[in-house]
């Protein structure tokens, strides 16, 4: 099985990589502009490229059986900085791919297409994107309706993927871990706001065990609906010497939803690996262990690197 990984090289493509290198019936290919990265040195065939570049990103969807898109710009202040782009870059490329791929996709989408919503959300429940990365994401997911398309509208994403990509610091619980390592305190806005939460590691399996079953529409995928308020407390079991303070809400973190999982456990046999625990314990040691030399380079946080970095969101030349 030839599979194509459409932005390969990022966080969660880290983790998938991996897992495909370690199948022998699998033969990989990783497409990517490396936004991120300065350089991609897995043991695997590589192609540099943007995904707006047809011509060179066509003989790629004719080698492949599968094609994993993980491309986009991830993140609502992110795809805010210039919503042209992403609108481009999440929503007209996708597009572009159900017209010329007629094999099997597997597209991540986000739980962010349900906006701020009450009770446990399932892939029947009414969508309300509030921002310009969701509504990108939801628009992409209709392109695929009648392709051989799996999507997972993924929770929020937690934990270390691999030994190479760059880790994403600009997640809520590899933030506060990383806060209560480095500062020895954790300050939570408010705190009864839910997240749906995934190990990465987790969304790799769940692309891998897929690749070629007969599946297909939109599956929600996280481990567990929790509290941020209850996050903070068990970041803090493993930091007990912090400090823990807890303020107002601020209006813009005002984001709450629950998502179910039951419909990916009942048809795909969906069984997250890693626990909360496994990523804050991964993160933790990564910061005590000094493996990652500048915590404040804006390279961790996509809108922070997008922001220093804008030239990286113009159109290739």
């Amino acid at each position: 099985m030839k599979v194509l990984v459409v932005g390969g090289a990022g966080y969660i493509g880290g983790a998938l990589t991996d897992l495909l290198i370690q199948n022998n019936s699998c033969s990989v290919r990783v497409y990517d502009v490396l936004l991120y990265e300065e350089s991609y040195r897995k043991p695997v065939d590589f192609v540099f490229g943007d995904i707006r570049d047809h011509e060179k990103l066509l003989p790629q969807l004719k080698w492949a059986d599968v094609v994993v898109w993980l491309a986009a710009l991830v993140g609502d202040g992110a795809c805010a900085l210039n919503p042209d782009v992403s609108i481009d870059l999440n929503q007209n490329s996708v597009k572009w791919l159900a017209e010329h791929f007629d094999r099997r996709i597997i597209y991540l989408s986000t739980c962010s297409v349900y906006g701020a919503q009450d009770g446990v959300l399932d892939e029947n429940s009414p969508t309300n994107p509030l921002s310009v990365y969701a509504v990108t994401k939801l628009e992409a997911e209709n392109y695929l309706k009648n392709k051989n398309a799996i999507i997972f509208r993924l929770g929020t994403i937690f934990g270390v993927g691999d030994l190479f990509s760059r880790i994403r610091l600009d997640l809520i619980v590899n933030i506060l871990t990383v806060r209560a390592a480095t500062k020895g305190e954790i300050t939570v806005f408010g705190g009864e706001q839910f997240r749906p939460l995934l190990h990465v590691r987790d969304v790799g399996h769940a692309i891998m065990d897929n690749l070629d079953t007969p599946h297909t529409g939109i599956y929600n995928l996280n481990r567990q609906n929790v509290r941020i308020i209850d996050l903070a407390y068990q970041v803090r079991n493993h930091f007990p010497d912090i400090e823990f303070k807890r303020t107002e809400l601020k209006f813009q973190d005002a984001r709450n939803y629950r998502v179910s999982n039951e419909k990916a456990k009942r048809e795909l046999g969906f069984s997250p690996r890693c626990s909360i625990d496994d990523g804050i314990v991964e993160v933790k040691e990564l910061v005590e262990q000094g493996r990652l030399k500048d915590l404040t380079s804006p390279r961790y946080a996509n809108h922070s690197f997008l922001e220093a970095n804008r030239t990286h969101l113009l159109p290739p030349s």
